[in-house]
């Protein structure tokens, strides 16, 4: 499949595309595509650094003539959220991604994609080994860890980059251009308990709410999906007087995707229980037939456990969970459509004497952020949990005069005859954080239409790509003089 994937055009992106999506390149687990990178720099006769946290930054003198236009910075992350279908075996730490196409998509085999940031990553590295293509000097900053607290944009090492014009190449609509973004903020929870020996005449089910979308916890939150640790939880709220007690819970995986599944253990000690589970599985999937379809929440007899939480801790827990917000907080009073701030509940462990949370808010405005993040932690706070809020990073805030933008507008318009949407977008960029580092940046951030990401459903448009892929090269034509 692959080899029918790396005939698609732009040869040369869809080729660097299968070449890194070979490579495995999870959050945090960066290595091997860090080495892969600074190879290929070096490989091209380039300069290349790798600096103190990670990132690659590659530099290309401008093309015969262009030496007097503006230095470009280039950018795109180098890692990918490693999401997958419960029923697929992956493992992200060693295998390479599997894509093909599906009609006019490219897709992935029961896992992410990769086209976060990947098609963004395979077409800077097109630039650099290009010897036909226009263009002004260019500094190729491949940043890591993005997805999961955006730490190679907080750390990289100043002195690096010298380009007043930053070209982020990470939003996902091909007629977006996207001119600021929200902050984020993450809330980590931890609840010790002991367990007590299971009561006789218990018995013992598994619980499982599969089937969901999922999603970006950002550009997705606004469609209302299906969250799998809010539904696990309603199966068992006020579910006292059936005896019921948890035993596991593993819902969720990554804080910024909207949690598509959920799988739990309880026992109870009255069998009425499963009649009053199908009613409420029955209602909530009714509440969720338009948006989450698939939904799918099922209750089966399993082995008997020797230890189980107690009906205190359990009533504690399952309170908690039902109180935190998640979801839309506010939309934006300053741009219509805009969600403003969110929250998206994205994992819940209990398992080994620790009941675990994480969640990531979401705003556009930072007190706000706070606020939601507050808010949040509250009711687990109430309940006995630690709380902890880590990994903030601002927002990026617009600017309408920007001159980067008037040319992109000016080129969009007469080249494909319509007018670009310029926005902000209720999810984290780097660029707020860059141009924290490299002050007086002039920033946008563009790329192809990309659906699903963050999820195993994620896919890229393969004309969007190619119309992209054109618009970037035009771009780069007409970077103003120095």
């Amino acid at each position: 499949m692959s080899d029918t994937v790396r005939s698609l055009q732009p040869t040369a992106l869809w080729n660097h595309f299968e070449d890194i999506n070979a490579i495995p390149r999870p959050s945090k687990k960066e290595e091997k595509i860090i080495a892969f990178m600074k190879a290929f720099g070096e490989g091209l006769g380039l300069k290349t650094v790798v600096d103190s946290i990670g990132n690659v930054i590659i530099y290309k003198p401008a093309t015969a003539g262009m030496e007097d236009r503006k230095t470009v910075v280039l950018q795109s992350h180098l890692d990918m959220v490693h999401q997958k279908n419960a029923d697929t075996n992956f493992d992200f730490s060693t295998q390479g991604i599997q894509s093909y196409i599906d009609g006019e998509w490219v897709k992935a085999k029961g896992t992410t994609l990769g086209a976060d940031n990947g098609i963004g990553v395979a077409s800077i590295m097109s630039l650099l080994t290009s010897t036909d293509i226009a263009h002004p000097a260019l500094e190729a900053l491949f940043t890591i860890d993005e997805e999961t607290g955006m730490t190679g944009a907080f750390k990289l090492d100043k002195g690096l980059l010298e380009g007043k014009i930053l070209l982020n190449l990470d939003t996902e609509d091909d007629d977006e251009f996207s001119i600021g973004c929200a902050g984020g903020i993450d809330t980590n929870t931890l609840y010790n308990y002991t367990a007590e020996n299971t009561p006789t005449g218990a018995i013992a089910y598994q619980i499982t709410v599969n089937g969901l979308k999922g999603g970006h916890s950002g550009v997705d939150i606004h469609l209302e999906r299906g969250n799998a640790n809010k539904i696990m939880n309603r199966m068992m709220y006020q579910c006292e007087k059936f005896g019921l007690q948890i035993v596991t819970i593993d819902g969720g995986s990554l804080r910024n995707a909207i949690p598509r599944e959920s799988f739990a253990t309880v026992i109870v000690t009255d069998e009425s229980y499963v009649t009053e589970f199908n009613n409420r599985a029955e209602a909530i999937k009714n509440e969720y037939a338009l948006q989450d379809e698939g939904l799918n929440i099922v209750i089966t007899k399993t082995e008997l456990p020797t230890a189980v939480l107690s009906k205190s801790d359990t009533q504690k827990i399952t309170t908690a969970i039902q109180s935190v917000h998640n979801g839309v907080f506010c939309m934006s009073s300053a741009i219509p459509g805009l969600v403003e701030t969110s929250s998206s509940f994205a994992r819940v462990s209990i398992k080994d004497g620790k009941f675990i949370t994480q969640s990531l808010q979401r705003s556009s405005v930072e007190s706000a952020k706070y606020n939601v993040a507050y808010t949040v932690g509250a009711p687990l706070k109430l309940m006995g949990c630690e709380v902890e809020h880590t990994g903030s990073y601002p927002g990026w805030a617009p600017n309408p005069d920007s001159a980067i933008l008037k040319l992109m507008e000016n080129k969009y318009e007469s080249l494909f005859g319509e007018k670009p949407h310029v926005m902000a977008i209720h999810a984290g960029l780097e660029c707020g954080i860059l141009g924290e580092r490299y002050h007086g940046m002039d920033m946008i951030s563009f790329g192809p239409t990309i659906k699903h990401p963050h999820s195993p459903d994620e896919k890229v448009n393969i004309n969007s790509v190619q119309k992209f892929w054109k618009f970037l090269l035009e771009i780069l034509k007409e970077i103003p003089k120095n």
